[in-house]
């Protein structure tokens, strides 16, 4: 009832409205005349925006003002920006010089999809990220996009967070940064907590759900997210942007640029500081970074070295609240020693090239380095010294010591480097548009664990290493991709990629397991599909594609080595809708994606008590998503999207543990459950976005999200699931110009105004006990969840020179 009220009040507030203005008009090549469709016209004082149509034409109505700026792009061609009247006379007639490279845009091309690539995608730029960045990491900012479910640890969103995409986690979507891969090579996963304040170094990221077009790294097995970072700015800035709230929540960021030197160099950098006390107890995150960023902006070539790097301190709150807790103590976290922490710190090393090798050819090089290295502390009462670390029992005059309290370190000292690269021709009609890409990486990875302080001491030294072993990984790839104008605006797509993959290792695990061995990959995954464009703004798409995927670290380390799960692969179609107008946009797509030997916890243990993943013979994703945005009235948009969606795994065997009267391990039972649903995977996930503009330079917005029930297990148990949840956000900005400062932008957001008390993640395990009914047993059933914030505030200041 509240939320109507809400509702109500703000489009009560539409009687504001004023008058529609229109601007109209055709965008063509300055050299030959011919038209331009799909150019971006934007009006920079409204953030309104649309694209040109197949004969190059556009209409901007709604319109508050009577003279606006105009930024007028398109790729391969120089930005253009001219200030008109609306409403316009008779229609303008825009000409685009063309530029003899496509600036820093080609630098993502190779591992992009475009506007005629028949999938499913959708670009986040700079402004979007911006109204949202007041210190959560990067998945938060992207929390509106269709599909998505994000979470956090510290459930304030900033220290270690996550998301989820069509029920994929991050381990199975894959991220690049200019085209590098980004995802831990072992494990596949992206570690936001390593790149605070990232966000303030985007230029956009693009949004592929599904397999999309072939890419560098790890396989894209729901979902990629390709990242292009900030380009040069022709004019030299400065700004500082702070930001403060709730749970000592803090962000200050300095950014400053050269602009353009001589009309070929360019400098920029950014200095970021982002610390927060967290909502779970002791959770907090004490983040620092910085990105510097400088080239050579040439008429044919682009030189660009890009380094970056993140450090973090987290308090650990990895293990969750107890569901026998979460109503008393919702802010619970078991851990109490004072030096829990990870501890972490990933510096990146770019360099770029990207040029253009006459009239049909331009081409792109990288060379990349990371480095990464820390350690996770533990505090670990009474542990035992032979089972886990392998030392023998202390003697102390008669009496055998079997189990101190110990203070241990897990370290991680990791490299990775390699290339990339893609070659672009298209032909002297445009029909053919053809990319040959891919790279070569290696990742060396040395894993050891410390003991650094001992209850009681036998015969070791500080710093002892219980476990230590190196990880070698070789990745390399070769894609070709190709669009062909088959016939007027139909257009025919291929990619065909080719993944190779040697990955060995040698040393002793942290359970004392010898894993020494080797593995070699080969995979193929082809891609199809078609695209139509309608002279009315409208594209109509339908694609397959095939991906494979090597297990990740845990399923070699933790399996006995004679028993290493088989690769998973998946089958993709998609078909879509997508619609782009000045006063409305919408897409509609319909997906499949066929698992086979989908890798999944079963409760299954391996010879030394360790959980273990296991095959699933065959599950599946289908749904619909669609997306829409509207111009209401002048001064109102609405936005949103709604994703439905049947998440299924055929036949699924889990298997509990088994104590007996004694509570001795008694061995496991197994019980098989059919046409369950995936963990994880809720049926239905929207979002709904409220923007209004009272004054200029003013905007408030209302953020709606649902998500709807989540299974902890692949079991379909309701008492091991996440409750479904609604939350809203208010958002307000007010932007300045007092003269003596080019720029001062205010923000405010206040996170879940409702106070809802929601978890978007957790775990469960269960096990039988010695029971009086019940044939003598008893199934437990332990839930663990991470909650976030109820009601919470972030405001901000931002100065621009």
């Amino acid at each position: 009832m509240i939320r109507m009220y809400v509702a109500a009040i703000f489009l009560l507030l539409s009687q504001w409205a004023l008058a529609q203005n229109r601007i109209e008009g055709e965008i063509k090549d300055a050299d030959n005349g011919m038209s331009l469709p799909g150019a971006n016209v934007f009006i920079e004082e409204v953030e309104k925006g649309t694209v040109s149509d197949r004969e190059g034409k556009f209409i901007l109505d709604g319109l508050d003002r009577d003279n606006f700026t105009l930024r007028i792009t398109f790729v391969g061609y120089q930005t253009l920006r001219l200030t008109v009247p609306a409403p316009t006379n008779e229609p303008l007639i825009v000409q685009l010089e063309p530029a003899t490279l496509s600036t820093e845009e080609f630098i993502v091309t190779g591992t992009r999809a475009s506007a005629t690539t028949p999938t499913t995608f959708q670009l986040i730029d700079k402004t979007a990220l911006a109204k949202d960045n007041l210190g959560q990491d990067l998945p938060m900012l992207l929390n509106y996009t269709p599909s998505m479910v994000t979470h956090s640890d510290a459930g304030a969103g900033v220290g270690y967070t996550g998301l989820r995409i069509r029920g994929t986690d991050q381990t199975r979507i894959n991220v690049t940064v200019n085209g590098i891969p980004l995802n831990d090579a072992e494990s596949h996963g992206v570690f936001w907590v390593n790149m605070p304040d990232f966000a303030s170094s985007v230029e956009n990221i693009q949004i592929q759900r599904g397999v999309g077009t072939s890419t560098n790294g790890a396989a894209t097995f729901g979902a990629s997210l390709n990242i292009q970072t900030d380009n040069k700015r022709e004019e030299a800035y400065a700004e500082t942007d702070h930001s403060f709230g709730s749970f000592n929540t803090r962000k200050h960021t300095v950014k400053a640029g050269s602009g353009l030197i001589n009309d070929k160099w360019a400098v920029d950098a950014r200095l970021s500081r982002i610390s927060s006390d967290g909502y779970i107890d002791r959770a907090f995150s004490d983040l620092k970074s910085y990105f510097v960023s400088g080239g050579y902006f040439g008429e044919d070539h682009v030189f660009k070295v890009n380094v970056f790097s993140g450090s973090e301190q987290t308090y650990q709150a990895w293990n969750g609240v107890p569901e026998n807790l979460l109503e008393s103590n919702r802010t619970y976290n078991g851990y109490t020693y004072e030096n829990e922490t990870d501890n972490y710190q990933q510096d990146h090393y770019q360099f770029i090239y990207a040029g253009n090798w006459g009239s049909h050819l331009k081409a792109n090089f990288a060379l990349h380095y990371t480095q990464g290295q820390g350690y996770y502390e533990q505090f670990r009462p009474d542990d035992n010294l032979p089972d886990n670390y392998g030392i023998a029992p202390i003697s102390i005059g008669n009496e055998l010591i079997n189990s101190t309290d110990i203070i241990r370190r897990r370290w991680l000292d990791n490299d990775f480097y390699g290339a990339v690269f893609s070659l672009q021709y298209v032909s002297d009609d445009g029909k053919l548009d053809a990319i040959l890409g891919g790279g070569a990486n290696r990742y060396d990875g040395d894993h050891f664990g410390e003991i650094i302080w001992m209850g009681i001491a036998g015969d070791t030294d500080i710093r002892d290493r219980y476990y230590d072993n190196v990880a070698i990984k070789d990745d390399r790839n070769l894609y070709l991709k190709a669009t062909y104008e088959v016939r007027d605006r139909l257009y025919l797509f291929g990619d065909l990629q080719w993944r190779n993959i040697h990955y060995r290792f040698d040393g002793i695990n942290n359970d004392l397991r010898d894993i020494s061995g080797s593995q070699d990959y080969g995979f193929f995954n082809p891609k199809l599909g078609l695209s139509y464009e309608t002279g009315a703004g409208k594209t109509l798409y339908a694609s397959y594609a095939v991906a494979n995927r090597e297990p990740v670290r845990r399923d070699f380390t933790d399996s006995p080595l004679t028993e290493i799960p088989r690769p998973e692969k998946l089958n993709n179609l998609e078909a879509g809708l997508r619609v782009n107008r000045s006063a409305y946009q919408y897409s509609a797509n319909l997906y499949y994606m066929g698992y086979q030997d989908q890798l999944v916890l079963t409760g299954q243990l391996n010879d030394v008590g360790a959980y273990i993943r296991e095959n699933v013979g065959s599950s599946y994703r289908v749904g619909i998503e669609l997306d829409a945005a509207v111009k209401l009235a002048p001064r109102w948009t609405l936005g949103g999207n709604i994703a439905l969606s049947r998440n299924k795994i055929d036949s699924f065997t889990e298997y509990n543990d088994v104590y007996d009267e004694n509570w001795g391990f008694a061995g496991q039972e197994s019980t098989t459950f059919s046409d369950t649903d995936i963990a994880f995977s809720p049926g239905l996930v929207g979002s709904a976005i409220l923007d209004f503009r009272p004054l200029k330079n003013m905007e408030i917005s209302l953020l709606n999200k649902y998500v709807g029930r989540q299974y902890l297990d692949n079991t379909q148990k309701e008492d091991r699931s996440l409750d479904p949840f609604w939350t809203t956000d208010l958002r307000m900005s007010y932007v300045w110009s007092p003269g003596w400062v080019k720029e001062l932008a205010f923000s405010l957001k206040v996170n879940n105004v409702f106070n809802e008390l929601y978890e978007p993640n957790g775990y469960t395990f269960s096990y039988f006990v010695p029971a009086e009914s019940n044939n003598g047993r008893e199934l437990v059933t332990e839930n663990f969840y991470y909650p976030m914030a109820g009601t919470n505030v972030m405001g901000g200041v931002s100065i621009r020179f």
